[in-house]
Parts: structure tokens; C-alpha cells; sequence
């Protein structure tokens, strides 16, 4: 299983890697360039997301229908292209173009449901882990290195990284990624859309992922600039509040990890993090020096990093295989309509009002986020059987028709039949004598 999730988490990771690497330092940039406001510059922080929510459902549905590997590599190219733009403009606007494109190269729901694809449902989770495991790293090296290499060499290099790990994206997923396996599911009609839309557990989801995703943006927007304008920081300096954020970040996510996977606590883990959002921006919004502000960022990405590792995964679990690319697709797109929204929403307020205004809605945003969790159940644990076809036949494939089993399709490359069945009404031996 780690050989085949490897190269796919090491795309995403460098992906991801190249989008985070500016984010540490990109306001900063952005508002000294030609025609530049907040408000713009907001739009150009969550303006590759906007892109990304409008393509993630067709990239996830193309994907689909047309195959994974060959959709992946368009998002790339389009990724490289808009990086490079970034690397070239020289005013706001050129450099918002370049974002725009960035995110068109919507990818991320693909590789997540080519993960799903190249697994078993139980070796799921920890194959969902260790590609989180691998954003949340990435995640972690761009907090040090973005200001870093930023202040050395500038933040159009930056965006010159990025171009470069697009591409050699591109040839990890042709030589190192294998071919998923070919499916047949068993459903004759079209995909449900409003069965993937009004599912009550995916709209949780996706309205976690907006708001997760929208603190993160906004804080991104947030903390150099405070640093610098407050506290009269350096860009250099700017790793001495990230490094040790990460660090206790990273430090909170495996234990976070194993308690929402091994002991099924993903409610619990949720809720948890939503209390450190809530607790972080309070402190973000009402310190008085540069010390106390470090310590709010600090307890944000300790929240941020809990959630991680798991939000893919959980929500995975609402999808059936036929549907896994179209309910990622608007998994993904709600989370990037946070990052977009919480960058331009975030611009036009920063310059209204004030910021210890701003986080005391933050916490109640957060509070009722976290009651709307507490209604949600931690997601039923279900169990596959996998069946040779050379020992059942399909003849009598009219009784998986049947209340316990969730879902059946059948995997042409490893010739078997899964189905995927709840174990309190049903085992795996009853299973199979439906087929007998």
C-alpha cells in the first residue's frame, strides 16, 4: 500500500508545497507592487482559490469518466503556467492573473480519489493519513523556508520553485505512480447529484472545510502583516513565529491522527480543533506584543494541523466509489471558497475595523461551528468483503440488492467482487452464501 500512496502524496506534497511556500510572505509583497490594496491583495492570496472551487467538480468528475493520470497532468501544466506568470508580473494585476491560473490546475480531489482507487476501504484511512501526514509537512517546511528563501532571493524565485515542482510532479506521476485498477460499479442510472449534495454528513464536512480553510487564509493575510507594521519585524524574521508553530503543529498531528483513525474519535478531534481556532484568535486579536501574538499562532496551527491529517479521509467515507471524484470535487471546492473568500473578505475588513473586532466573531463563528459538529455521528464503521470471481458467480448478484450492504462493484485487474457491508446485521460468511 505505502508504495503505491508514496508517489501520489509526494505530488500533492510538492504541490501544495509550492502553493504554501509564498503564503508566509506574499502580503507583504503583493501591497508593495503597482496598484496593489488590501482588498486586492486579499483577492490575490484566495484568488487561486476561487479557481479551484470552480474546477474541482468538473477535474473530479473528468477524472471520473476520462481517467485520473491523464487529468492530473493537465492541472499540473496549468499550475507551471500560472506559476510562472506570478514569477514574471511586475503589478497587482498580472500577479492576480498568475494566481487565477494557478488554481485552475484543480487537482486535488483527482489525486485523493486515485488514493481511494489504489487501496482497500480498511487500508483507507492510514493511506488518507500519511498523504495529510505529507501536506501537513509540507505545510511545515514552507513556514521556514518561504521567508527564508523569500528574503535571500526574493519572492519572485518563490514562485520560480513552484513552476519547478510542477514539473517534476509530472514525472513522479509517469514513472512512479501505477495505474489504478480498472472498476466496474454496479449502479445503472447516473450519478445522484442531489444524493452527494444534501448528504446531511457532507454538508457538515463541507462547511468545515470552508471555515477551516478560511481562518487559515485570513491568518496567512494577518500575521506578517501585524508583525511588520506592529511590531516593526523583518521579513527575515518572520520563521521565528512559524518554526516553533509548526513544530508544536506537526507535534499535534500525529496523536490527533492515530485517535480519530484507531480509536474513531473524528468528532472529538474536530471539536477540539475548533476550540483552538476559536482561542488562537482571540489571542492573535488582542495581544499587546509581538510574544503574546507568537503564542495565538502558535495554538492556530496546532488546531490547523489536528484537522489535517484527517479531513480528506472523513470525508471520503460519504462516497461511494462511483461518486469519490464528484463528492472530493465539492469537498475541495467548499474549502477553496474559504481560502478565497477568507483572503477577500478578510482585505475589505482589515481596513474598516478593528482586529480585536474581527476575531471576537471569529469565536462565535467557532462556537457554532463546533455545536453543528457535536450533531454530527462519527462515521459508522463499515467492512468490505473481497470476493475471488473465480469462486462466486455473479448469477446471483441480485441479492447484494440487500438493506446491510452498502455498495458492490467489481475490480476487473485484481478479478474480484467488494462489497461493502455493515457487520451488525451482516458477516462475511452470510455474504457469501448470497452468492452461493
Amino acid at each position: 500500500m505505502i508504495k503505491s500512496i508514496l508517489p501520489l502524496s509526494s505530488i500533492i506534497a510538492l504541490r501544495f508545497l509550492g502553493l504554501f511556500l509564498v503564503l508566509p510572505v506574499i502580503s507583504v509583497y503583493a501591497i508593495n507592487l503597482e496598484g496593489a490594496t488590501t482588498t486586492l491583495v486579499g483577492i490575490v492570496i484566495g484568488g487561486y482559490a476561487l479557481t479551484q472551487m470552480i474546477f474541482q467538480v468538473p477535474f473530479g468528475v473528468m477524472s471520473d469518466k476520462l481517467g485520473r493520470k491523464g487529468t492530473i497532468i493537465m492541472g499540473l501544466v496549468l499550475f507551471a503556467l500560472g506559476s510562472l506568470i506570478c514569477a514574471l508580473s511586475t503589478d497587482i494585476y498580472t500577479l492576480m492573473l498568475g494566481r487565477l491560473l494557478q488554481g485552475a490546475g484543480a487537482i486535488g480531489a483527482v489525486v485523493t480519489a486515485m488514493i481511494s482507487d489504489l487501496v482497500k476501504e480498511e487500508q483507507r484511512p492510514k493511506a488518507m493519513a500519511v498523504m495529510g501526514m505529507s501536506i501537513a509537512g509540507a505545510f511545515a517546511l514552507s513556514m521556514i523556508a518561504g521567508p527564508t528563501l523569500g528574503a535571500a532571493f526574493g519572492v519572485e524565485f518563490l514562485f520560480y520553485i513552484t513552476m519547478v515542482l510542477a514539473l517534476v510532479s509530472i514525472y513522479v506521476l509517469v514513472k512512479k505512480v501505477p495505474n489504478p485498477p480498472h472498476i466496474t460499479h454496479t449502479y445503472n442510472g447516473k450519478i445522484n447529484l442531489k444524493e452527494v449534495l444534501f448528504n446531511s454528513n457532507s454538508i457538515k464536512m463541507n462547511i468545515t472545510n470552508f471555515l477551516q480553510k478560511g481562518l487559515m487564509t485570513f491568518a496567512f493575510m494577518i500575521i506578517p502583516m501585524v508583525l511588520i507594521k506592529n511590531f516593526q519585524w523583518e521579513m527575515s524574521e518572520l520563521w521565528k513565529v512559524y518554526l516553533p508553530a509548526m513544530i508544536f503543529g506537526v507535534l499535534a498531528m500525529g496523536p490527533a491522527a492515530v485517535i480519530a483513525e484507531k480509536k474513531g474519535k473524528f468528532k472529538e478531534i474536530l471539536i477540539i480543533g475548533i476550540l483552538f481556532f476559536a482561542v488562537s484568535y482571540l489571542i492573535i486579536g488582542m495581544s499587546s506584543s509581538a510574544t503574546v501574538f507568537a503564542i495565538g499562532v502558535v495554538v492556530f496551527f496546532i488546531g490547523f494541523n489536528m484537522h489535517e491529517p484527517i479531513m480528506q479521509s472523513l470525508a471520503s467515507k460519504f462516497a461511494k466509489v462511483h461518486q469519490r471524484g464528484l463528492v472530493l470535487g465539492v469537498f475541495n471546492s467548499a474549502g477553496y471558497l474559504g481560502t478565497f473568500l477568507g483572503g477577500v473578505i478578510g482585505g475589505i475588513f482589515y481596513e474598516d475595523v478593528s482586529l480585536s473586532t474581527l476575531v471576537i466573531v471569529i469565536a462565535v463563528v467557532c462556537i457554532l461551528w463546533a455545536i453543528l459538529i457535536v450533531t454530527m455521528p462519527n462515521p459508522a464503521k463499515k467492512r468490505f468483503a473481497y470476493l475471488s470471481l473465480d469462486e462466486y458467480s455473479l448469477e446471483k448478484s441480485a441479492n447484494l440488492e440487500h438493506k446491510a450492504i452498502d455498495e458492490w462493484y467489481i475490480n476487473n485487474t485484481e478479478n474480484v467482487i467488494a462489497i461493502k457491508y455493515d457487520n451488525d446485521i451482516l458477516d462475511e460468511e452470510a455474504i457469501k452464501n448470497l452468492l452461493k
